[in-house]
């Protein structure tokens, strides 16, 4: 007469199933936190850069170091970014709060990122608001925030941030694009436009720009050319 098989052997290869499962959950949590630091010296994609590749879309980027763009560009984007970007560790818990007790959920909430949080979400996460996305970014951008000089951080930024309708991401490529010039020539004007579509290039134009473009765009130069405190970090970190 067989003997059936003992009870416990289901219950173990669903074990091994659910320990299998966690490695490579963990694994994928963890390889974030070990390619950050690497990044000091590898330009990096993004994940919508990825995903454009892997379905045959257009992908159109030069990378440039922050020398070869206009200083007028970074001073914008912050202005309009990330006021804050030289003095936060990485997060900006008063903007963060605020735009959260602003919105009635998650989906709808309306700044409080900051550039090293979207250089986070770029690199490693998805596009699209949720509570679990936000949950990773978080300590993710902390990590950034140490393991990278501010300047690297912003440069990085530039060079990934989508910034075209048509697959044109980086600074470089948005320029070219836009005003048909290199992003070392880039005047206030431009930069300023510039960094006006950075929320939704696909629907925005700073080649076309419409009403709300130019008024926010006003807004930026305006910031920027009273502000240059806000970028010293930039210069302070050549030597980290």
């Amino acid at each position: 007469m067989t003997t059936p098989p003992p009870r416990s052997q289901p219950r173990g290869r669903l074990f091994r199933v659910l320990r299998f499962l966690g490695i490579v959950v963990l694994i994928l949590l963890l390889a974030p936190y070990l390619i950050a630091p690497l990044y000091r010296f590898i330009d990096p994609v993004s994940t919508v850069m990825v995903w454009r590749w892997i379905t045959f879309q257009r992908v159109e980027r030069t990378v440039v170091p922050l020398d070869r763009i206009a200083p007028t560009l970074p001073r914008a984007v912050i202005s309009a970014e990330d006021g804050s970007f030289c003095t936060h560790h990485g997060i900006d818990w008063r903007g963060l709060r605020e735009a959260f007790y602003e919105a009635d959920d998650i989906t709808e909430m309306r700044g409080g990122s900051t550039i090293t949080q979207q250089v986070a979400k770029n690199l490693f996460l998805w596009q699209g608001r949720s509570y679990v996305r936000k949950a990773l970014e978080l300590p993710l951008a902390v990590w950034i925030n140490l393991v990278l000089p501010k300047r690297r951080v912003l440069e990085i930024y530039l060079n990934v941030a989508e910034w075209g309708p048509n697959g044109q991401f980086g600074a470089e490529a948005g320029a070219r694009h836009a005003f048909a010039k290199p992003a070392r020539q880039l005047t206030a004007r431009e930069a300023a436009l510039m960094a006006a579509i950075l929320p939704s290039p696909r629907r925005r134009s700073a080649r076309q720009p419409s009403a709300n473009v130019r008024r926010l765009a006003g807004i930026y130069e305006a910031r920027a050319a009273r502000s240059e405190a806000r970028t010293t970090c930039l210069e302070a970190a050549r030597g980290r």
